[in-house]
């Protein structure tokens, strides 16, 4: 049983010369991202230009210029398409087109491909070429399957970028394992990846990668009063739950701020004693997607040679029903000492969350940095189309925001002001789970967090609300997006980026 997804064998490969009908017939397919300025124009800058021109017209469109597929006139039969970007498009929109192209001609029997960028400026160019790499590996991974007869997987193993000589093609490489890895794993069936075969597959990871690796079992989170996140594991029928936390150190550099990531890691959620309907578990499954993001991310991060020493610190458990299973009104103590009262079996993710935020912080972190699908609150006020994002640092907010931006997985910041707290005052415990009734879940959820890391240290929670939806979301095309990979990655590599958070990093004086 195959729980790591293997290793793609495709080769990335910068090529300098320009596009070319020689050179076109030499590849399986081919994707072109034009200018939208002048389309017409455009197109004659392209290999085939009078194909390419022609089956402009015949679409009928002269404003919003469309996608444009054909085979080319060579031995080859090439399959190319065509897709109109604005100089000034967001990184969205340039990884949803590319998408949108890949979809057309990343087929199996394509075995090598050719990404071009033609009427841009050099900058958009870069970027154009990075979403064509980007979104083309993207669709080149295989996906778990368990069909008695497998779907055709596509088999590229070439992929060309003809110029662009400032497009990172290393960083998306980086980004697209990392995205693979937490697909993967969140694709997986419940009945393949339980705690057990999670941790002892983060473990086969952290050896082949080079990390440290450490499990604290319910032993071990015993002792150090872990009340939270073991009254979440009292119903599991195996004692597989823990907290793992794998540690990447760069070889050679110096280190600049240690980072801390946090995900959520539910393996299945019945949603306990406050058991949820048939259609609320179906994906439940999947209600570890933040840890797989985390550890994605750390990937991400690792292999782009990062100078940050990273902590990815994940919360695997199930959330099941039985006997033992936790219950409102229970009063349980958490790590940091703060008791917390229950209300709903189903706000597991914030009880184990709790613990392991605790247990992150005492690390000392410059930041910590958590995901967890945690609240359909989030999802009610902002879609499946952006991410949450909530800090305890305001000066944090726009820099979340432009990593959303500049990455193309976009977040929303909400408030998080004091006078929330007043629905999560209980009269026996410190702190209330989640609020009886309340418009506000992901905001009280983000308040909730909050109380198990200390003030003084910079903290920004992700609640994973575009982490599922069905026909993908810009670049990715399966129902599992993987969102929170290239986020998290282009807040912790982005130079200017990287600079503003050292700011908020500073300890509060």
């Amino acid at each position: 049983m195959q729980i790591l997804p293997p290793e793609t064998d495709f080769a990335l490969r910068r090529r300098p010369a320009p596009a070319s009908e020689a050179g076109l017939a030499r590849s399986d397919a081919a994707a072109f991202m034009i200018g939208d300025a002048d389309p017409a124009a455009a197109l004659a800058q392209l290999p085939h230009a009078a194909l390419w021109q022609s089956l402009y017209r015949k679409s009928g469109r002269t404003a919003a210029a469309p996608l444009l597929v054909t085979r080319l006139p060579n031995a080859r039969h090439t399959l190319a398409a065509v897709g109109f970007v604005s100089t000034g498009a967001s990184a969205f929109e340039r990884l949803t087109l590319a998408g949108r192209l890949m979809r057309e001609i990343v087929k199996p029997g394509v075995a090598s491909l050719q990404c071009h960028a033609a009427a841009l400026d050099a900058t958009a160019s870069a970027a154009a070429l990075e979403a064509l790499a980007s979104a083309a590996m993207v669709h080149a991974v295989p996906m778990p399957q368990r069909k008695s007869k497998p779907t055709p997987a596509p088999n590229l193993r070439t992929i060309d970028v003809h110029g662009g000589r400032t497009a990172d093609l290393e960083l998306a490489a980086a980004t697209a394992a990392g995205n693979h890895l937490a697909r993967w794993l969140t694709t997986l069936p419940p009945n393949e990846l339980d705690c057990v075969a999670y941790r002892r597959a983060l473990a086969q990871l952290a050896r082949r990668e080079g990390w440290s690796f450490r499990f604290y079992d319910e032993r071990a989170l015993e002792r150090l009063g872990a009340g939270a996140f073991l009254a979440v594991t009292r119903a599991n029928a195996h004692r597989g739950a823990g907290i793992a936390r794998l540690t990447y150190k760069p070889r050679g550099k110096r280190v600049r701020r240690r980072i801390g990531l946090v995900g959520k890691g539910i393996c299945f959620d019945t949603g306990g004693i406050n058991l949820k309907s048939h259609k609320g578990m179906y994906l439940m499954h999947g209600d570890m997607q933040g840890s797989a993001v985390a550890v994605g991310a750390l990937l991400a991060l690792a292999h782009s040679g990062s100078p940050l020493e990273i902590d990815c610190w994940l919360a695997l458990t199930e959330n099941q029903i039985g006997p033992r299973a936790y219950r409102p009104q229970e009063v349980v103590q958490a790590m940091n000492g703060v008791t917390i009262q229950v209300v709903h079996s189903d706000a597991e993710g914030r009880m184990v969350l709790a613990d392991t935020l605790a247990l992150a912080a005492r690390a000392r972190p410059g930041l910590l940095l958590d995901f967890a699908t945690l609240t359909g609150a989030c999802v009610n006020a902002i879609t499946d189309r952006y991410s949450g994002a909530f800090t305890n640092r305001p000066d944090l907010q726009g820099v979340l925001q432009e990593a959303g931006r500049a990455s193309g997985e976009r977040v929303w910041c909400f408030p998080m002001d004091e006078d929330f707290d007043a629905e999560l005052d209980s009269r026996i415990a410190d702190v209330l789970q989640c609020a009886v009734e309340s418009k506000g879940d992901h905001i009280l959820a983000a308040r909730f967090l909050g109380r198990f890391v200390p003030e003084d240290l910079p903290w920004a929670h992700m609640d994973l609300a575009a982490s599922e939806r069905k026909g993908g979301l810009a670049h990715v095309p399966t129902e599992f997006t993987g969102f929170g990979v290239r986020f998290a990655t282009q807040l912790l590599r982005d130079g200017a980026l990287l600079d503003r958070l050292q700011a908020t990093m500073e300890p509060r004086k």
